[in-house]
């Protein structure tokens, strides 16, 4: 059989982040839907963020170092705020997982 001197043709990239074919962020998915948690100072929203989506440094207010990016951590903000989910939203704070978890209910005044 002859050979074509024509070029082949390129197989079709998807086009659109969820056409059919592309990859689903499996960890993005599994992390990225907030978590209720019920706690003695109110009810939170918490997140994980794992090491590849931690790309800025932020403070920890649970100790007040810094969370560097790459170093996985989570993110918290008030389900049952005053003034409604958008401003809970504006004031969530990234947190190490030991200082979430260890956190102090006391009213500070």
């Amino acid at each position: 059989m002859p050979r074509s001197n024509r070029p082949r043709r390129r197989p079709a990239q998807p086009s659109g982040k969820w056409s059919r074919g592309a990859e689903l962020d499996l960890e993005r998915a599994r992390f990225g839907i907030p978590e209720r948690q019920s706690a003695p100072d109110g009810e939170w929203n918490v997140r994980r963020i794992t090491q590849r989506n931690a790309v800025k440094d932020y403070s920890c207010p649970g100790c007040g170092l810094t969370i560097a990016p790459g170093v996985e951590h989570v993110v918290a903000w008030r389900e049952d705020s005053l003034f409604g989910a958008e401003a809970a939203l504006s004031e969530r704070r990234h947190w190490h997982h030991h200082c979430w978890k260890t956190r102090s209910f006391r009213y500070r005044g």
